[in-house]
């Protein structure tokens, strides 16, 4: 059986990162999500330029910093990651959807905007949607555990932490992190965005965490959202019984 790897960059494998390549990579998310909300370019293939910057961005902000060592956070993908995307993807849709029923006895939620949209799409729009948001997925994968790395190096390296509590913390923050960029998503309910949203960030990064495959959780990522936005799409376009 092969070993599952260390988390990279914190500890020295593949490369180690220092305090000013961390600024840089942080930077570089903060840059890349700007490019996301503030372009103003709402319509397929348009849409596709910010998508591709918030990917983008990080990405080579990573590869100025770690070198030939940026891929690190991607391993290969065979049957087997496949499977895993699936399973990652259905506890997070689960998990997701218990967090929600707990959430709606004490807070209000706010739609998704983009799901109610999909509703009123023809199948052509739809997949003129749907298409950037692959490079967006990844891009949030990078978002997401680009600052769980961060975080843990800072844990270990700095505050003298045990690798198991790093890894808590990481994740903790990372997701509280990612939550708080969804807040203009979703009008600024902090509950909905910090909890909800970001249960479902701890759900993709587990699946980092078991893999240590970037790839990995953005299967499981772009799974989990195209189940909701198809869902949402079959169910507005589900014929309507008149004899009943």
């Amino acid at each position: 059986m092969t070993k599952t790897p260390d988390y990279p960059y914190y500890a020295g494998q593949p490369t180690l990162l220092e305090g000013r390549q961390w600024l840089i990579l942080m930077a570089a998310l903060a840059l890349g999500f700007a490019a996301l909300v503030l372009i103003p370019l709402v319509t397929f293939p348009l849409d596709l330029i910010p998508a591709l910057l918030f990917l983008g961005i990080p990405l080579l902000a990573l590869r100025w910093v770690a070198g030939p060592h940026w891929t690190a956070l991607f391993r290969p993908v065979g049957l087997r990651q496949v499977v895993q995307m699936v399973l990652f993807a259905m506890l997070t849709l689960a998990g997701s959807m218990a967090v929600a029923l707990i959430l709606k006895q004490f807070v209000s939620f706010s739609d998704n905007p983009v799901s109610l949209q999909v509703g009123e799409m023809t199948a052509l729009e739809l997949v003129g949607r749907l298409t950037p948001t692959i490079p967006q997925l990844i891009g949030e994968e990078l978002f997401g555990i680009l600052p769980f790395l961060a975080v843990l190096w800072l844990c270990i390296t700095h505050l003298g932490m045990s690798r198991r509590v790093g890894v808590v913390i990481a994740l903790v923050v990372s997701a509280l992190i990612f939550g708080a960029a969804h807040l203009p998503t979703y009008d600024w309910h902090y509950g909905q965005a910090l909890i909800g949203i970001g249960s479902a960030r701890i759900f993709l990064t587990l699946a980092f965490i078991a893999t240590r495959n970037l790839w990995v959780s953005s299967g499981a990522h772009i799974l989990n959202d195209w189940t909701g936005f198809l869902f949402t799409f079959f169910m507005s376009h589900a014929p309507i019984d008149t004899n009943s």
